[in-house]
C-alpha cells in the first residue's frame, strides 16, 4: 500500500462525514471494510470486499460508493452500472456480448481498469438471467464475456444498491431504527437468492432523511455550488428563505434527495 492510499484511509471516514448527511451508523463500517480490503486480507483472485446498500431511495446509498471511490482512488474509478437498463429477457447479451466480436458493456467498461469500485444499482430492476452473473463476480471472482476472454473482479470492490425494504422503512418512522433495520434485512433475505445474500461480505440499511437532515443536506449542495460559481468569478448569497424553499421543492416523500443531487456518476 502506498503512502498516499495509507494517508487516504485514515482520513476516510472524516471525509464521509464532511459529505454524507443522516447515515453516520454507516460511514464507520464502510471506512473499516475499505481499510481491511487494502490491507490485502481478501483471496488474492476475489474482490476486495462486497456490499449491499438497501432502504428508501435518495438517502445516500450511489452517493456513499461514489464519495468513497474518488476520494480512495480518484475520479473515474467507480464504474456504474444502471441494472434498470438489464430488465429485458436479452439482459445478458447487452452485459457479456451477443456474438464473438462483441465484449458487451461489461466488457468494454472494464477495459484498463485494474481496480476500484464497481457499482450496481438498483439491483432489484435486474433481469433474473443477471443472477448467476453476480454470483460469479462475487465467487469465483471472474466471468467470461462473449469474445471468449475472461474478466477477473479481484483487486475490486463490488457494492449493489437496492430499494428493498424502503417502502416499509418510510412507513415505519416512528419505529427505533433497529426495528427497522431488522425489517429490512428480513425483507433482503426474503427477495433475494440466498446463495447471493451469502456471498455479500457487508450489508447496509440506510435511514430515512428527516427534515433536519434533509436541511444539511442542502446546505451543503448549495455551499458547494456557490464555491464553484465564485471560482467562475461570480459571488451568490443565499437567505434563509431561498434554502428553505430548496429543501421544499428539491426533496421528494418517495425520492428523497435525488432531485436536489442531481445524479452523479457516468453509467458504462
Amino acid at each position: 500500500m502506498n503512502e498516499l492510499l495509507r494517508a487516504r484511509l485514515v482520513g476516510l471516514e472524516t471525509h464521509l462525514r464532511s459529505r454524507l448527511r443522516g447515515q453516520e451508523h454507516v460511514l464507520p463500517a464502510a471506512a473499516a471494510a475499505f481499510h481491511r480490503g487494502e490491507m490485502g486480507l481478501a483471496a488474492s483472485d476475489r474482490p476486495k470486499s462486497s456490499f449491499l446498500l438497501v432502504g428508501p431511495t435518495g438517502t445516500g446509498k450511489t452517493e456513499l460508493m461514489l464519495c468513497c471511490g474518488e476520494y480512495l482512488f480518484g475520479a473515474g474509478q467507480v464504474c456504474r452500472f444502471d441494472l434498470s437498463d438489464y430488465a429485458r429477457s436479452d439482459a445478458v447479451e447487452l452485459f457479456l456480448g451477443s456474438n464473438a466480436s462483441d465484449c458487451g458493456a461489461f466488457g468494454r467498461a472494464m477495459r484498463s481498469r485494474t481496480g476500484g469500485i464497481l457499482l450496481f444499482d438498483e439491483l432489484e430492476k435486474a433481469h433474473a438471467r443477471l443472477w448467476d452473473l453476480f454470483l460469479q463476480l462475487l465467487d469465483p471472482g471472474h466471468v467470461t464475456v462473449a469474445t471468449g476472454e475472461r474478466i477477473s473482479t479481484a483487486g475490486f470492490y463490488i457494492a449493489f444498491s437496492s430499494n428493498i425494504g424502503g417502502a416499509e422503512s418510510m412507513r415505519m418512522e416512528h419505529s427505533r431504527f433497529a426495528s427497522v433495520e431488522q425489517t429490512v434485512l428480513r425483507l433482503v433475505n426474503q427477495t433475494l437468492r440466498p446463495e447471493f445474500v451469502g456471498r455479500i461480505e457487508e450489508k447496509w440499511v440506510f435511514r430515512r432523511l428527516t427534515p433536519d437532515v434533509q436541511r444539511e443536506i442542502c446546505a451543503l449542495r448549495v455551499a458547494d455550488e456557490t464555491a464553484r460559481l465564485q471560482g467562475l468569478g461570480y459571488d451568490l448569497t443565499v437567505s434563509r428563505e431561498a434554502l428553505e424553499f430548496l429543501v421544499r421543492e428539491g426533496f421528494h416523500p418517495h425520492l428523497g434527495a435525488r432531485q436536489i443531487c442531481g445524479c452523479r456518476g457516468r453509467h458504462p
